[in-house]
């Protein structure tokens, strides 16, 4: 009984020991046969994973580049060793193709990003670890967990890889074409990966798309003289020397402010406002978007937008305004303005590259016009020196 027993618990310790050893080709070989592919199939798939030394096997199964790389490889081994038209090989990359196809279909189709498997490798991150501020960072490999570069500040490595482990960071992203995401996870932990320091970040379901920067409003009592636009195009470096309007600035922001002045405001009114943050002067240009009038008061707030300030001093009043604000919301402002300029940088490189494109297909289509009437000034030529020929013979 008691050998029985001794068998048994042997069995079943060699058991877990099989399954925790093969776990990840287990896990492999389960996702394989729950889309479709045959056993054979699958080892195939298992084998161009190894040879091409991807770390994380399975994302042959939710990833178009690392699917397009084992398309590739298996066209180019069927072409070497002779077996390109077999019916079994064209069977096989057919439905490789239709599996990529169907991957593509399905990310089409739902609304943005769903999960942080769809990331690719290359992606530009900014890493939020609380208390320490903005990093940046990049994709290096997507599997069972996100594989990134130590994130840096300013090009400066200031947290080592150690104190990064289990710490709850914020990821903002840009994807190109699509939007900007937010997500929250866990550094797991940290390492070497391809000779660079990595860390480690748990996958999750829970993506938001990150809200466009939003200009930060403060409280404030400011006196400033507020002055009507008349003129069609306003001198932008004019100081007004001469009173204008008495008006109180409830609360201000880089692109507007809250005004409240005596009477009845009006709406849809171009005007300038002049006063002094810190003792340095600060002049905006704008437009009264909307009024709010209290008759009992016989006073109105009015909902002004800035569409001109100097940079120095819209610096000015951020300065003012990011005294007071949290740190948690500074970092969270710093990274979405960071991807707002990525993505802008990005859609400008690219349309100077197309711009680029069109010149030199113009270029091209104008020399070969001009290579046309080269060519057919060439032909008319004998025709030409003939007729003098024979008008000199005559």
């Amino acid at each position: 009984m008691f050998l029985v027993l001794f068998v048994t618990a042997i069995s079943i310790f060699l058991f877990i020991r099989l399954l925790i050893l093969f776990q990840v080709q287990i896990q492999f070989m389960m996702t394989g046969q729950d889309k479709g592919f045959k056993f054979n199939e699958i080892l195939l798939l298992w084998k161009l994973a190894k040879e091409a030394e991807i770390e994380e096997p399975l994302t042959l199964f939710v990833s178009v580049p690392t699917l397009n790389m084992a398309i590739s490889k298996i066209v180019m081994e069927s072409k070497t060793n002779g077996t390109e038209s077999l019916a079994s090989t064209q069977n096989f990359i057919a439905k490789l193709y239709e599996y990529r196809t169907k991957i593509d279909l399905d990310h089409e189709n739902k609304k943005g990003l769903e999960s942080t498997k769809y990331l690719e490798k290359g992606q530009r991150l900014r890493i939020i670890l609380k208390g320490k501020g903005v990093f940046v960072s990049e994709i290096l490999s997507v599997g069972y967990e996100l594989i990134i570069k130590l994130p840096l500040q300013k090009n400066v490595r200031l947290v080592e890889p150690k104190q990064w482990v289990m710490k709850d960071v914020s990821v903002y992203l840009w994807r190109k074409g699509d939007a900007s995401y937010v997500f929250d996870t866990r550094v797991t932990n940290a390492g070497i990966f391809q000779g660079q320091n990595v860390l480690y970040l748990a996958h999750t379901n829970q993506l938001e798309r990150a809200q466009k920067r939003k200009s930060v409003r403060a409280s404030c009592e400011i006196y400033a003289q507020l002055y009507f636009i008349e003129d069609e195009e306003p001198d932008f470096d004019v100081v007004e020397i001469d009173d204008g309007y008495k008006c109180l600035l409830e609360d201000i922001s880089e692109d507007g402010a809250m005004i409240r002045i005596g009477g009845k405001g009006k709406q849809n009114i171009r005007i300038k406002l002049q006063f002094e943050i810190d003792n340095k002067l600060i002049i905006m240009f704008g437009i009264v978007r909307a009024v709010e009038f209290n008759a009992e008061s016989n006073q109105s707030r009015l909902h002004f937008e800035c569409l001109h300030i100097e940079k120095e001093m819209k610096n000015t009043i951020l300065s003012f305004i990011y005294r007071d604000l949290s740190e948690e919301k500074k970092n969270e402002l710093q990274a979405i303005t960071e991807l707002e300029e990525e993505s802008a940088e990005a859609e400008n490189t690219q349309a100077q590259e197309k711009v680029t494109d069109e010149e030199i297909k113009l270029s091209e289509e104008r020399e070969m016009t001009a290579e046309d009437e080269e060519m057919a000034t060439e032909e008319d030529l004998p025709k030409t020196e003939k007729k003098s020929d024979e008008e000199i013979g005559a």
